[in-house]
């Protein structure tokens, strides 16, 4: 850090906004391939917590490389930056007392133990949505695995790029077996259960 910044401290902390809010704040973070379904089951996670009163925000790897993080590219660094840039704005959230959910493919455990390092590893619910490769190049609703199976998009995760799959994430979602809403449901049920909600 320069030694021209001054970090200020205000009055109002976290645990005055958390207070307020009724609830705690944290970042759920949902990791899997390109058409797993990270968006569409985070979608309805958010809004099922927004129904009960939750503060929530969601970021979406599509959304923030349209603002933030436009102009970074797909190479192993800027895909670092974008990633390290996500986790400091999902810190500022939940220091703003807001539930965060995060979707996005981060494909290296090596990526996600960062984010958990700048977000607060108990700040950091890891949600697993495990689908097969064969199944997300079925359903490729954005048609980038045929794009990259034909050479025309480079470094793709899961076609020639790795996907390291979490060891221990809280919550596992396997959406081969798994409808929408039962994931949903798995997902506010821990939430509940870790008092968390």
């Amino acid at each position: 850090m320069s030694e021209n910044i001054v970090l200020h401290d205000y009055d109002i902390s976290r645990s005055h906004r958390n207070k307020v809010n009724g609830h705690e704040s944290f970042v759920l973070w949902f990791t899997g391939l390109s058409g797993s379904g990270k968006s569409t089951i985070a979608n309805k996670v958010e809004e099922e917590l927004f129904y009960k009163g939750i503060s929530t925000y969601a970021l979406d790897g599509d959304n923030i490389r349209s603002g933030i993080n436009k102009g970074l590219g797909f190479n192993k660094e800027d895909r670092l930056e974008n990633l390290r840039r996500i986790a400091e704005v999902g810190k500022l959230f939940v220091d703003a007392g807001i539930v965060t959910i995060a979707a996005f493919v981060s494909p290296l455990i090596s990526d996600r133990e960062q984010v958990k390092q700048i977000v607060g590893k108990d700040d950091m619910i890891e949600v697993f949505v495990d689908t097969s490769l064969e199944e997300c190049e079925k359903r490729d609703v954005k048609g980038l695995y045929k794009k990259a199976r034909a050479g025309e998009i480079k470094n793709f995760t899961g076609i020639d790029a790795p996907y390291e799959a979490p060891k221990d994430p809280e919550i596992h979602i396997q959406t081969e077996h798994t409808e929408v809403d039962e994931a949903v449901q798995y997902i506010i049920n821990y939430l509940e259960e870790t008092h968390r909600i």
